[in-house]
């Protein structure tokens, strides 16, 4: 099993989640986060004086995956978001060694 951590553009939230969700791929955790990479920071204008935005909004989105489904979940948000343009973002693909739902006690891959 992998955890798929993607950090994207707020406004690519839908895009994203109907295209996993249109390829019956179920459990997404989404997270409003602030934070910089090569897009680092805006300058902005308010009452006519200048200041500049250190972090910008973007949103995180976390997913359970079967290791069968890991290209293909990645596959998937990458050409949703892609522009091709500084923040597009990136993900993580992240080891998981054990999972289990609560509610029924199941465990692993029955779990997802």
């Amino acid at each position: 099993m992998k955890l798929v951590t993607a950090i994207i553009q707020p406004s690519m939230l839908i895009k994203v989640r109907e295209a996993l969700v249109s390829n019956e791929i179920i459990g997404l955790t989404v997270t409003q986060v602030n934070g910089y990479g090569r897009q680092t920071g805006q300058t902005k204008v308010y009452k006519g004086a200048e200041y500049r935005v250190d972090t910008l909004p973007k949103i995180k989105i976390e997913c359970l995956v079967d290791d069968a489904d890991l290209d293909f979940v990645v596959q998937t948000i990458t050409s949703s978001v892609h522009t091709g343009n500084y923040g597009d973002g990136k993900i993580f693909v992240t080891n998981i060694e054990e999972i289990k739902r609560i509610r029924t006690g199941e465990t692993g891959s029955d779990a997802i």
